[in-house]
């Protein structure tokens, strides 16, 4: 079961009847030792919040969504024959990968864009975002991870599908990819040790974000809260902005993973808070 809060007092139904569920899922009878997921899939919101005040060019930028995400996320899957699970709402509805009591969870500014549609939000309507996007994501999550387990017998290892900016706040980024990661290292330090041995990437480590500083609210509760394996992967958005680049990008991601996913620790869920 999913340990996320169930707000009360949620008010204005976020999603219409007809409207696509809060979250997709990829092969989901999948069997195996790997999840993935992606937090920052999809660009789209609900059609009773409009377009949350913002002209559609500012929802195709990186502040709606991590461009190329999706992307790769579905070229793993069938290379890697795992299961996957994305949010399939813009991370300005909700941000599914912080905290609830985090400030950017439904953010009044982006990038220095204001989005008219969450500012002066009543306790009510941030009720019915984390009711009826967050908390079933999350859910969704717990449901694959408790399958997986069941099936495999053992405990799977989790990858989280991000990207980022070339450049931000007029400050070129020097990395290809990097790794974010927080308690647990068994994962995400032969991850980047393995992908550092390629000699045309600089990767970094909980770099350009690090997973320590509120920035990884998924693996901090799906991941190391459950005592799993896991690793955050970032990817430099004009790389993957195309599906050739994604497809690219999800081989190389694929051959480094079957590297280090042979380790059987991997698979062992361990005491939160017992590493690092």
């Amino acid at each position: 079961m999913s340990s996320e809060p169930v707000p009360a007092a949620a008010e204005l139904p976020i999603l219409a009847a007809d409207e696509s569920p809060p979250f997709e899922v990829l092969n989901g009878d999948a069997g195996g030792r790997l999840l993935l997921i992606c937090d920052h899939a999809s660009n789209i919101v609900p059609r009773a919040r409009g377009d949350l005040g913002l002209p559609h060019v500012e929802l195709r930028r990186h502040i709606g969504w991590d461009i190329g995400a999706a992307s790769v996320s579905r070229h793993l899957v069938a290379l890697m024959n795992a299961p996957a699970v994305l949010a399939r709402f813009s991370r300005l509805v909700i941000d599914c990968n912080r905290a609830p009591d985090h400030p950017g969870l439904i953010p009044p500014v982006s990038d220095r864009t204001e989005v008219p549609g969450n500012r002066d939000l009543t306790a009510g309507e941030r009720a019915a975002r984390l009711a009826e996007l967050f908390v079933p994501y999350h859910a969704e999550i717990d449901r694959q991870i408790d399958r997986l387990a069941a099936g495999a017998g053992v405990d799977p290892v989790i990858v989280s599908i991000h990207s980022f900016t070339p450049m931000m706040d007029g400050v070129e980024r020097p990395w290809q990819t990097g790794i974010l990661w927080n308690r647990d290292p068994r994962l995400a330090v032969p991850l980047i040790e393995r992908l550092r041995r390629e000699p045309d990437l600089v990767v970094g480590d909980n770099e350009p974000y690090s997973a320590r500083e509120g920035f990884g609210h998924t693996l901090d509760t799906r991941g190391d809260g459950r005592g799993l394996a896991n690793a955050l992967i970032e990817i430099r958005q004009d790389l993957i902005d195309t599906d050739h680049g994604a497809a690219a990008w999800a081989e190389r991601l694929k051959a480094a993973l079957d590297d280090v996913l042979g380790d059987p620790a991997l698979y062992r869920a361990q005491p939160a808070g017992a590493s690092r």
